[in-house]
């Protein structure tokens, strides 16, 4: 997914009927964190090694995080603000393993695991061979489904005024 983290995020917390601005704060920055790697994948390892590779993007990572954080939160204000955020990174994950790869069976087994496999082309950038591919239509997909949640949203607001 190129773009289709954040209104990912907001769909996942409009749709999980959370109203707390503070989680969706916390979705909002926890679905589009494990993509905080590519500062790494371009001004320091120089495009060297896939970003999906690195251990942001292992779920086994993020497993080991947050299953002791959530434990140790659920009897606290903050349960919902854990689980959004764990939800909002395996999204992250889903969503890239469409197409991208993600590393699923780390540590055992590093191979990206994908559904769909881009195939290089003709195109003169990797961000139009993306684009013209029909898995885009996917991210259009949660655009859409994030605006009309949004568009609800307002529309309830306006009733209640």
């Amino acid at each position: 997914m190129l773009t289709a983290h954040l209104p990912a995020g907001y769909s996942l917390v409009r749709l999980a009927r959370q109203t707390s601005p503070s989680v969706l704060a916390v979705a909002l920055i926890f679905s589009i964190l494990p993509d905080f790697d590519l500062l790494w994948f371009y001004l320091v390892d120089n495009r060297s090694v896939h970003h999906h590779r690195y251990w942001v993007h292992l779920p086994v990572f993020w497993v080991a995080v947050f299953c002791p954080l959530i434990a140790l939160g659920w009897r606290t204000r903050f349960r919902a603000h854990l689980v959004i955020a764990f939800a909002a990174v395996m999204l992250h994950l889903v969503l890239d393993t469409i197409a991208g790869g993600i590393a699923w069976l780390a540590p055992f087994d590093r191979t990206l695991i994908h559904l769909v496999i881009v195939p290089p082309s003709e195109h003169y950038h990797w961000l139009m061979t993306f684009m013209l591919h029909w898995t885009f239509a996917l991210e259009l997909v949660v655009w859409c489904l994030a605006l009309g949640l949004m568009a609800r949203e307002v529309s309830l607001r306006r009733r209640a005024v």
